[in-house]
């Protein structure tokens, strides 16, 4: 089969197999975070970094959710990694934000975060901070869904379908899955132009 065919039906049974009632329990969290007037920090690294600025425009634009991607602001973003260092990013990030326990965060991550592997740990970091000041823990996340899936409140898995190509498809479904959420009749507030 060639790549094309292949990519493409991995996709078709990535979509299948996507826990649809998680989806659905995240889209009630997003209005009854709506409802109480909290604040949505969406946070990622890498490609998930990139769909974090996208999703965040969609949660306040189509949504009315207040939204915060802190990989938007790269001068505090680059300053904080030269001066305190990257495992702590996201979490001082909060700190300054005065994030409170009517407010959520959104991980974007292929992995969800490993501390005993080193992989993203400024997510773990950033965590271990929301759940200390009370915050609930989303996340779109692949893989095991790694320590965003064992911390968190409501974590939409992507399942593996070729091993070969985690990345692409756990960055392409976050898209998928947060503009599930920001058309669902449920949290949609504002039409899109097309």
């Amino acid at each position: 089969m060639a790549h094309a065919a292949t990519f493409l039906t991995e996709v078709a049974e990535i979509a299948r197999r996507t826990p649809t009632e998680v989806v659905e329990n995240l889209c009630d969290e997003l209005v009854a975070l709506r409802e109480r007037e909290g604040r949505l920090f969406v946070l990622g690294v890498g490609g998930s970094a990139g769909n974090c600025g996208h999703a965040v425009n969609d949660f306040r634009k189509l949504c009315g959710i207040e939204a915060y991607a802190p990989t938007d602001n790269v001068s505090e973003l680059t300053a904080r990694t030269n001066d305190e260092g990257w495992p702590t990013v996201f979490a001082e990030w909060l700190k300054v934000s005065r994030a409170k326990a009517k407010d959520a965060i959104l991980i974007f991550s292929v992995g969800g975060g490993n501390l005993e592997r080193n992989v993203s740990p400024n997510l773990v970091a950033a965590i271990k901070e929301a759940k200390a000041r009370g915050l609930k823990v989303f996340g779109i996340v692949g893989r095991d869904g790694g320590y965003t899936k064992q911390a968190g409140d409501v974590v939409v898995v992507i399942p593996t379908v070729g091993e070969s190509r985690v990345t692409p498809h756990q960055e392409a479904f976050q898209s998928v899955v947060w503009h599930c959420l920001v058309s669902h009749p449920k949290l949609q507030r504002n039409a899109t132009k097309w």
